[in-house]
């Protein structure tokens, strides 16, 4: 019996798309486009002041402050002299001025946005301006094409408006964000909007909504989904196999609250690095409130687990420790950055920190990235690289001393090396308190995604002042790893939906099996077998529904239920079911100890 669930790789092109990164030569064309569309807008709107126009992944956006919305319409008349500008070959001319020059002429134009952006650049670094011809300039660093010539007019177009504050924050005023894409051909970007379309298609919103997997509601608050019964099974599911194979590796289990005091996360550094992103303080009074004394909501499990270890004496003999917890965390995203399932405010951490002696601290380690291996062949994602997320040596957000940063970095750097894992170095990317390895997931339609990560921390043993006693009597301090293979399930699971576009195999589907009696008269019959199949472990369900055969299967395979067992007279009469699968293929006749035996072996 095969699996009844398509590759998610057959979303994919042969067709290369290159992300701006990996191209110079896009990232000029992206980003003299977007001037482009900044002089185009201001020709049509002389009202619209104009902010930022950075390039993305695969384009641009420009935002601006205009007091009537972008239509589409707008959109249309916008491209078209934009297409009117590259045509006429401007030379793309770079200028470096004075800072008192760059602002006599910002003021002249009467440009707000760009005085402060001007503001913000540090002293000592040139002041650029580039023009389009004599015709339009903005203050820019580049880089940018030599001539508007060099922009393919039939290669680059308008996507859509969306609302932007302005520096992302919501005091701020807000913005119209316009954003576009570009390429080298027109084949290119008829592959990329194909790819929009298959993502629209695969939107974990849409199909989350459509599969009834989970749903947001106003009177609870954006950024909070609410797990159904079919949702949350898929994440009992997930669960139940990632505790299995902790169990084996020797992972305790542990459950902590979901608030604590103030005071654990000004021990942890979060309340001084994280505040930010954290809900607001609870407090008993406004003198209590002053004195920051009060309660937060947690976004981090890590100083609870340290609590646990803390509890008793421990000893060389009892490490390493590995405490596990499917933990909810909560952080306060900007209401413009919440997205589905992807970006959250209150999500589930498969959480786990290892206390380790610092001569465990590789093993462990690699065990650690051994079990997100694990977990992502479960899961058949096999696209990823690994990203040692490390301190940016400029930066001051860190905790602790360049040595113990080194200590850490090299440690994840030993590792995959010696695991020969493709990886590559993010400066900047680490936690205020520890570097990170980060597995980057390349998705069905070459998006990228953040999935498992494995940290290595030095400062928190420092900061709760945490020991185990040795071989020799002394008081040593242990190491922290803190690893979570999935990320948070409610990421995992909007990468997994839109991944397997709601086609989830077997075993991890909702619903694995829905039996379609063809009458009433067949339900008793039904009902015999769907006992039969819960007393094996399948997810099953009965369609009791008065609809016509045709309907009930068109139903089944539009919830992409991976088999239909098909039951009537014969089938009661010769105690088997006609099976069918949700892509169309009929198995044919099967006693019901013969499909378990053949779905066991996909479970």
């Amino acid at each position: 019996m095969s699996q009844p669930a398509a590759s998610p790789q057959q979303a994919n092109s042969p067709l290369k798309l290159l992300r701006t990164h990996e191209s110079p030569k896009l990232e000029r064309i992206r980003h003299t486009t977007s001037h482009v569309l900044a002089m185009a807008v201001q020709r049509l709107f002389p009202k619209a002041q104009v902010t930022i126009g950075p390039t993305t992944d695969y384009g641009f956006y420009y935002d601006f402050d205009h007091p009537e919305p972008f239509t589409p319409e707008d959109l249309e008349r916008i491209k078209k002299e934009m297409q009117a500008i590259i045509k006429k070959g401007l030379p793309v001319i770079r200028e470096e001025v004075s800072r008192e020059e760059a602002r006599r002429r910002i003021e002249a134009l009467g440009e707000p946005y760009k005085l402060e952006i001007l503001d913000s650049i540090p002293e000592g670094e040139p002041i650029t301006i580039y023009h389009l011809g004599d015709e339009w300039w903005d203050l820019c660093a580049g880089p940018h094409v030599e001539n508007t010539k060099e922009i393919n007019p039939k290669a680059f177009d308008l996507l859509s408006v969306a609302g932007a504050y302005w520096r992302g924050d919501e005091t701020k005023p807000q913005l119209q964000r316009i954003y576009g894409t570009a390429w080298e051909t027109p084949e290119e970007l008829k592959e990329y909007k194909r790819r929009l379309e298959e993502a629209k298609r695969r939107d974990h919103r849409k199909l989350g909504k459509e599969l009834g997997l989970f749903i947001f509601a106003d009177e609870v608050g954006p950024g909070l989904p609410l797990w159904t019964p079919k949702g949350t099974t898929l994440r009992w599911v997930l669960e139940d196999f990632l505790k299995q194979e902790q169990l084996k590796r020797g992972y305790l289990p542990v459950v902590t609250p979901h608030i604590a005091r103030v005071d654990l996360f000004k021990i942890s550094g979060h309340w001084q690095k994280y505040r930010e992103d954290m809900f607001p303080m609870m407090a008993e009074s406004e003198e209590a409130r002053a004195a920051e004394q009060g309660f937060v909501m947690k976004p981090m499990n890590c100083p609870f687990h340290i609590q646990i270890y803390k509890s008793e004496l421990r000893s060389y003999r009892d490490l390493p420790l590995r405490y596990a917890e499917f933990g909810t965390v909560y952080r306060y995203e900007q209401s413009g950055e919440l997205g589905g399932l992807t970006r959250v405010r209150g999500f589930t951490v498969d959480d786990a920190h290892l206390f380790v002696r610092p001569d465990q601290l590789e093993e462990e380690f690699l065990k650690v990235v051994d079990l997100i291996l694990v977990v992502f062949d479960k899961l058949k994602l096999k696209d990823f690289r690994a990203r040692l997320s490390f301190r940016d040596p400029k930066s001051d957000k860190y905790l602790g001393s360049p040595e113990e940063w080194d200590m850490a970095e090299n440690a994840i750097r030993r590792a995959v090396e010696k695991l020969s894992m493709p990886h590559f170095e993010g400066i900047g990317e680490a936690a205020f308190y520890g570097p990170k390895l980060d597995f980057i997931f390349r998705d069905a339609l070459d998006r990228e995604w953040q999935l498992g990560t494995v940290q290595v921390d030095y400062q928190n043993p420092q900061r709760f002042d945490l020991y185990y006693v040795a071989e020799d009597g002394s008081r040593q301090r242990p190491v922290m790893i803190h690893r979570a293979p999935f990320g948070s399930l409610e990421r995992l699971i909007g990468i997994l939906i839109e991944e397997y576009a709601g086609d989830f195999p077997f075993w991890l589907a909702p619903e694995q099996v829905r039996i379609l009696p063809v009458s009433d008269e067949y339900l008793g019959y039904a009902t015999q077998v769907r006992d039969q199949l819960r007393e094996q472990g399948i997810r099953v369900h009965i369609d009791a529904d008065s609809d016509r055969l045709p309907k009930k299967i068109r139903n089944a395979e539009k919830a992409k239920v991976p088999f239909m067992l098909i039951v009537g007279e014969k089938e009661q009469a010769t105690g088997t079911v006609s099976v069918r699968q949700r892509h169309g293929q009929d198995l044919g006749s099967l006693t019901v100890a013969d499909f378990l035996d053949q779905v066991q072996a996909l479970n």
